[in-house]
């Protein structure tokens, strides 16, 4: 079932874009959305998993090894999971280097899924809400470019199958790790929903005057994940 919500979520995005993707304005404020979910589960779950494991106090290193990792990442993306797209389009190609950054990011967060206790886990909703926007981004790049590139549909298909299999062929993988290892995988993850996450919120806008659309969209993701954070544990309590 994890599986097929991981590939669904990718689907989903990428049909969205496509059929909606020169709505710039839509894919930015999916990703605020996504950005206020992904930074409390990151806090509100990822975290405090992290830091009640045994290893104690050395996993903040691997939260950091997270942070710097998305950085490189995003060296190869060029900040392509922020909605910034443009640097790609103008050349009216796919970058190998935008996949291969993709791709790993994607693998390494399904990592953790493969020993997670709950089928649905928040960790799980925090992935799935920040494919929908990637997905889209993906999606518009993909399928609205220009007259005359039919012959990159195949490609392009491809490129979305790779994606929509990175998290489930990192959980395939994170069932061979020793169980014991899962809080230096979440605590990598974390750093790297803390990097996207922060980098989407705090990201100035032009005037820098208050954005009261932003901030409502941030308050409304973090609301989602509170309610389904108190869904879950409650859930789970009265069993």
């Amino acid at each position: 079932m994890i599986v097929i919500l991981l590939i669904l979520s990718v689907i989903t995005g990428v049909f969205l874009g496509k059929h909606f993707g020169k709505k710039e304005k839509l894919a930015k404020n999916l990703l605020i959305l996504s950005a206020g979910f992904l930074i409390t589960v990151c806090l509100n779950e990822v975290f405090p998993q992290v830091y009640t494991a045994k290893a104690g106090s050395s996993l903040g290193i691997f939260v950091i090894v997270g942070v710097l990792l998305q950085m490189i990442l995003e060296a190869l993306t060029k900040g392509f999971e922020h909605g910034h797209f443009h640097h790609h389009s103008e050349h009216n190609i796919l970058p190998a280097a935008l996949m291969v950054g993709l791709f790993i990011h994607a693998f390494i967060e399904g990592i953790p899924l493969a020993n997670d206790e709950h089928q649905l886990s928040p960790y799980l909703w925090g992935i799935l809400f920040h494919n929908l926007p990637i997905s889209f981004i993906l999606g518009a790049f993909l399928f609205n470019r220009k007259e005359g590139s039919k012959s990159s549909s195949y490609p392009s298909l491809l490129i979305v199958a790779l994606f929509a299999l990175a998290s489930p062929m990192g959980m395939l993988l994170g069932n061979y790790f020793n169980p014991d290892l899962q809080p230096y995988f979440l605590a990598i993850v974390g750093g790297i929903f803390l990097h996207i996450s922060s980098v989407i919120i705090f990201e100035s806008n032009k005037s820098h005057n208050i954005d009261w659309i932003k901030i409502g969209l941030v308050i409304l993701g973090v609301s989602l994940a509170l309610i389904m954070h108190l869904f879950h544990h409650h859930s789970h309590s009265s069993h």
